[in-house]
């Protein structure tokens, strides 16, 4: 008999936590090893057991899921992590993906559909959402960013925002320098990282750089 799949569930709702494991503990070939509430737990809990295969919610207060999935990886590489949320937008799809998710499914996903999605993530296979899935498929052909500069959707605050970042400010000193709330900074930060696609601000700075909108002297 095979081992089986040891899985760890990420999810700030109880409910759905007691819900996913009811099912996969019923399940011979899968073995729920633990469950974490928040973003910081998923690590802490990675690095323990090494889990297989990692449920992961995106949304939750304190370290959101892409930033967990990106230190997951980083603990244990070893580890898939499937992506398993509500949200299926740009801003959330593609950072999930560039941080390590292997999997991007929506939890109106069938129960005995979401079971095959662990396995195939076990297998070191993805699964994508169909709406998810045309997307990816859209940003691969370049529909949207190939004939276009990046930067032409970002406004001038934007523009400014992210030569800053690229410099190495924090979002405290940006809205020093440009007299605005820290959290209107944080506000323009998410925007540039959505629609550059980017999973956080050290990639936006190197492409910054990469793109010659910041040149050193």
């Amino acid at each position: 008999m095979t081992n089986p799949i040891t899985v760890l569930l990420v999810d700030d709702h109880e409910v759905v936590r007691q819900g996913l494991r009811a099912y996969l503990d019923a399940l011979p070939d899968f073995a729920v090893v633990a469950e974490a509430e928040s973003g910081e737990a998923a690590v802490r809990l990675a690095s323990e057991h090494i889990p297989d295969v990692m449920l992961m919610d995106l949304v939750m207060p304190g370290m959101d899921g892409v930033e967990a999935t990106r230190q997951v990886k980083t603990a244990s590489p070893r580890t898939q992590i499937v992506v398993l949320t509500s949200y299926h937008e740009d801003e959330h799809i593609f950072p999930a993906l560039r941080a390590g998710a292997i999997s991007y499914i929506l939890k109106d996903i069938k129960m005995d559909e979401l079971a095959d999605a662990v396995r195939q993530a076990a297998r070191g296979e993805a699964t994508l959402h169909p709406r998810v899935a045309a997307r990816v498929i859209q940003e691969i052909h370049g529909a949207k960013h190939e004939e276009l500069n990046p930067f032409t959707e970002l406004t001038n605050r934007e523009i400014e925002v992210l030569k800053l970042i690229a410099n190495g400010l924090t979002n405290s000193e940006i809205a020093e320098r440009l007299v605005i709330s820290g959290n209107t900074v944080k506000g323009h930060v998410s925007n540039i990282l959505s629609k550059l696609h980017l999973a956080d601000r050290t990639q936006a700075a190197v492409y910054a750089w990469r793109q010659g909108i910041v040149r050193r002297g």
